[in-house]
């Protein structure tokens, strides 16, 4: 049964490379069936139109390709596919890297709006504490439980859209379409691994339709997939040290970059619908999905390490003095006073033996961790979606929606083989510090009406209402990894060293509710002439209302050519969670491993360094482009200008006085007196992105065989018009400036053949600014920033229809193995070693682990 439009917006996309371009048939007017089935569910709320006329920039993912693409991660898919769309690896970026943070035209991760067919998607309860500088504290959905298997179409919107679907929608709109066939289905085993020899990935996916009723279906897709860690390190320089000096206590590698072990990753996606008769359905659709995740953290020196090694230099004679505690509770000044570390291995001593190592009454963890340690983070995440409604027609003129949803995310950390330093020799070395839930629910009421006033079609006027309610609860961790232990007074940090686990004192759930009214507006004003408005108020019961407006136009100049453009306003609201969350994180400060305690910026402390009660981002868009079809060629170029202001982000670290922790320690937050710095979530810079998109198709038959190509552009800048320095920092401004190459481009060839299938894509990433951890040359050193170079990788699949049923295919991604920019460790610093670790830049557009290949095999029935 196929209803008419009744859902928030109805416009053609166009694929890119995987089939050509349809368009309506000029004699009827129609729209023909196989381009209906093409129809994205975003952009406008008109009745389903051809490429050719769509207003909004949309890009439309079909199943053929994303199976062509080679990943099982929808992120790096979507990276793939869309040029403006940029994925980062995040080593050793805590939460960041349970739950990757992405980035359309250049903004944060929850500037763009998720939808699933059409509806709003749930947040992840992960805030990106370490994002990179562009996603800096941002919260977005977790876009990665998505498997391509349960998948119709994934539609990209490039265009702002917060007066038609609310808050996040400032960079745009991505709309995953779920798979609805009523029979058949496929099963798919993939393995793949790195040509490092790491990285093993295992998947099992599988689709399958089935009826619900005669007149209904149940749809169901699951995705099953392990993949091991990579390492691109080497060791670092103070860890050779160690070595050197004699400690074989020490690990060959102590500190690791690369990709996160992931295991059990398990998801499942239902679709179901139901023909209720009289134009009328019931639908209903939703996930559960989990994994386990555990990544690398930074090496912990058995001389330098504050809280667990080390006091500094505590007798100011130059000299780091090792932590000892009297674990008779006398405290420092005894026989366990400090020992001044003045080799390169404190172990060999003769102090440290005398006073430490054969004295009973005396503890250092060099006794029981001589060679220092680096703790893994991880944690195990759980997400889950459900929504239900009915939708049909009162009559031929008049539709309605009416649904509800509720989605829910738990991300619940653990922290491997740490230490509570202030628990001394009992500490354990695992710890569970805490979770966080993300729990938002949904009603949505959409009405269409077509009403007949003269014009070239009949006037479409489309209203509706939205309520939101949404809550972020943080749970207290286990009573190990926050107590403050027996030798916290004898200098030792509290908590599991890390990242110490939430107190009872600071959990709590936080939640607010907004509703909504829009007011669409189409019209056809001639046979050439389309106009679109759309204003829609909200009010939010944590900050107050806010309305917005966009105006859409297309023009057809001829049958073959057509301009379009859009000028809206939008907003971002910032989340319950960057309004609320207090936590402590560890970073690198001038080379240094400090703690750092993020404040709700409403915090005495977070007030009295500049912060202020979060307002919503406000943004203005403008976009024109054109489109051009020719023949078996399509053309479409859009410009954007993109203007947003009081953008909420995570502030520089900021240095804490000792007046300051006074008033942390009275508001309950742990580990103070190890804590050096602190930041809050502001309002406090402004920005202008711009850029175009060129998307290019062309289909002929070609080498005795179907082919298709496709071309796609994007040039992408981002500027920082205003900001506080003291606040948001010259660093963090050249890295949202200049972090992301300014140019990128896929170029695809997909060919077919009877027996064989094969699909080739190029991708061309710009320069980059190049940056790794706080390095020497980075944008906190205005001047000295580095270019990374462009670089071209190929990704290539080649299938084999062994039989009608079955496929089998071998690729590879990045096939020649290109590594991004080397850290040129000697140039930046006179010395061949790494002090990090790490071989490549963080900031690489393409990653650093090189080329993976795999073999699949996939059976339709």
């Amino acid at each position: 049964m196929k209803f008419r439009t009744t859902t928030l917006a109805l416009a053609v996309g166009v694929a890119l490379g995987t089939a050509p371009s349809y368009a309506a048939d000029s004699n009827s007017g129609q729209v023909k069936e196989e381009a209906v089935e093409r129809i994205a569910v975003v952009g406008s709320r008109g009745a389903p139109r051809s490429v050719d006329d769509s207003p909004v920039p949309i890009d439309l993912i079909g199943a053929e390709e994303l199976e062509k693409s080679g990943n099982t991660d929808m992120l790096e898919l979507l990276k793939g596919t869309v040029p403006s769309f940029n994925v980062h690896t995040n080593p050793i970026s805590d939460a960041a890297s349970l739950v990757k943070p992405a980035n359309l035209r250049g903004l944060s991760s929850d500037s763009t709006l998720i939808l699933v067919n059409g509806k709003r998607r749930h947040r992840a309860s992960v805030i990106a504490l370490l994002g990179g500088g562009i996603n800096d504290g941002a919260q977005g959905p977790d876009i990665s439980v998505i498997p391509s298997s349960a998948l119709k179409q994934v539609e990209v919107l490039r265009d702002g859209a917060a007066a038609q679907y609310g808050s996040d929608a400032i960079a745009g709109v991505m709309n995953f379409v779920l798979k609805d066939d009523a029979e058949g289905g496929s099963f798919t085993v993939r393995h793949g691994s790195y040509y490092e020899g790491d990285g093993d990935t295992t998947e099992f996916s599988g689709n399958i339709g089935m009826p619900l009723t005669p007149d209904g279906f149940a749809n169901i897709s699951f995705q099953y997939k392990n993949s091991d860690a990579t390492s691109r390190s080497q060791q670092r320089s103070d860890a050779q040290g160690l070595i050197d000096g004699g400690n074989t206590a020490v690990s060959p590698l102590t500190q690791v970059w690369g990709s996160p072990e992931i295991n059990d990753d398990i998801t499942i996606f239902g679709n179901f619908g139901l023909d209720l008769g009289n134009d009328r359905e019931a639908y209903m659709f939703g996930n559960f999905s989990e994994r386990d995740v555990r990544g690398g953290f930074y090496y912990r020196n058995p001389h330098t390490r504050g809280g667990v090694y080390s006091n500094g230099d505590t007798d100011d004679d130059g000299v780091s003095n090792l932590l000892i505690a009297d674990l008779d509770g006398i405290g420092v000044g005894g026989e366990c006073s400090p020992v001044n570390i003045t080799t390169g291995n404190v172990l060999t001593q003769d102090d440290y033996i005398n006073n430490v190592a054969n004295n009973d009454n005396c503890f250092a963890f060099n006794e029981i961790l001589p060679g220092g340690f680096t703790p893994n983070f991880g944690g195990n995440i759980v997400d889950t979606g459900l929504t239900m409604g009915t939708r049909g027609q009162i009559d031929d003129t008049f539709s309605y929606d009416v649904s509800g949803s509720v989605g829910r995310n738990e991300s619940s950390y653990i922290i491997f083989d740490t230490v509570n330093g202030s628990l001394g020799p009992d500490t354990p070395r695992d710890f569970a510090p805490g979770k966080h839930i993300q729990l938002e629910k949904f009603f949505n009421i959409d009405l269409v009406k077509e009403i007949e006033v003269g014009l070239e079609a009949p006037l479409v006027i489309a209203g509706g209402y939205e309520y939101h309610s949404e809550s972020f609860e943080v749970i207290a961790g286990e009573e190990a990894s926050f107590i403050a232990g027996p030798y916290t007074d004898q200098g030792f940090g509290i908590g599991s060293n890390g990242f110490p686990g939430f107190k009872p004192s600071a959990a709590g759930k936080f939640s607010r509710q907004n509703y909504a009214f829009y007011v669409d507006v189409e019209a056809q004003f001639t046979e050439d002439f389309l106009m679109g408005y759309a204003i829609r108020y909200e009010d939010y019961s944590s900050f107050g209302d806010t309305t917005n407006f966009k105006v859409t136009a297309q023009y057809d100049v001829t049958d073959d050519f057509s301009l379009r453009g859009s000028v809206s306003t939008g907003f971002r609201a910032p989340t319950v969670g960057q309004a609320n969350y207090a936590n402590v994180q560890t970073n690198l400060d001038g080379g240094v491993l400090v703690d750092s305690a993020l404040l709700p910026p409403t915090n005495a402390v977070a007030v009295q360094l500049g912060a202020n009660e979060l307002t919503p981002e406000e943004s203005e868009s403008m976009a024109f482009g054109a489109v051009w079809s020719l023949d078996d060629f399509h053309f479409t170029l859009d410009y954007y200008h993109i203007e947003v202001t009081d953008r909420v982000s995570q502030s520089a670290k900021l240095d804490l006085s000792a007046e300051d922790k006074a008033i942390l320690k009275a508001d309950g937050v742990p580990n103070v007196d190890s804590i050096q710095q602190v930041s809050f979530f502001t309002n406090d810079f402004d920005t202008t992105t711009e850029g175009f998109d060129f998307v290019a198709n062309y289909s002929t038959a070609l080498l005795s065989g179907d082919t298709t190509f496709s071309l796609a552009y994007n040039y992408n800048k981002t500027t920082v018009d205003d900001y506080t320095p003291e606040i948001t920092g010259v660093g963090k401004v050249s890295r949202l400036e200049n972090d992301l190459p300014n140019h990128r481009g896929t170029f695809t060839w997909a060919q077919n053949w009877d027996d064989f299938s094969m699909f080739t894509r190029v991708n061309y990433y710009g320069e980059y600014q190049g940056v790794h951890v706080d390095w020497i040359g980075t944008p906190d050193e205005p001047g000295t920033e580095i270019n990374a170079d462009a670089e071209v990788t190929v990704d290539i699949e080649v299938t084999y229809h062994a039989m009608e049923d079955l496929k089998i295919s071998v690729g590879a991604q990045n096939i020649f193995d290109e590594y991004p920019s080397r850290l040129d460790f000697k140039e930046q610093t006179g010395s061949d070693n790494n002090r990090w670790g790490g071989q490549y830049y963080e900031t690489s557009p393409f990653g650093f682990n090189g080329g993976f290949y795999y073999l699949k095999a996939t059976y339709s029935f």
